[in-house]
């Protein structure tokens, strides 16, 4: 994760385009300067933050379905649940299942384990729209190469692949 960026994503776990589904693993960094002020002596990643994790996620899943034709923004967050505390050094698992895409909308439910264990959970709306700048297709495209998106159409599993590895495809 690169906080600092707000880059929340490290890597691709699945993605199965016929189910409509992504799974992602995301390392909770064991020092950023949140910490310092969330909190002292007691380090938690901000609940808002894992809400960040399982949009982004969604995000990714929609710019891959839709081919990197259109722009994913956040539109709401709906039953969101925080369960337990998420700390440093944790890898959240993010699952994301696209239930409703069309009319501009995406609804996507998704949820977060940590070592299996379910940490937080939401209906995720999406807004799909052109790209507003050219730039930000590319950096989403370097982005999914970076984690390591599947860019050809068959289902694919690549658990345990290496980060930014396309060679799984």
């Amino acid at each position: 994760m690169r906080l600092e960026y707000f880059q929340m994503v490290d890597r691709v776990l699945e993605l199965d385009l016929e189910a409509r589904t992504l799974k992602t693993a995301n390392t909770v960094p064991d020092e950023s300067p949140i910490f310092e002020g969330h909190f002292p002596g007691h380090p938690l990643l901000p609940g808002v933050l894992l809400f960040e994790i399982m949009a982004q996620t969604s995000g990714m899943l929609l710019l891959r379905l839709h081919n990197y034709d259109r722009m994913a923004f956040l539109a709401s967050v709906d039953k969101g649940k925080l369960r337990t505390f998420v700390i440093p050094g944790q890898v959240i698992e993010v699952f994301a299942r696209l239930d409703h895409d069309g009319s501009g909308y995406a609804r996507i439910k998704a949820e977060g384990r940590v070592e299996g264990k379910l940490v937080c959970n939401a209906e995720i709306t999406l807004k799909t729209m052109p790209f507003p700048a050219p730039e930000l297709r590319g950096y989403l495209l370097s982005t999914a190469e970076r984690i390591g998106m599947p860019m050809s159409d068959a289902p694919s599993a690549v658990e345990g692949a290496c980060q930014g590895n396309l060679t799984h495809v």
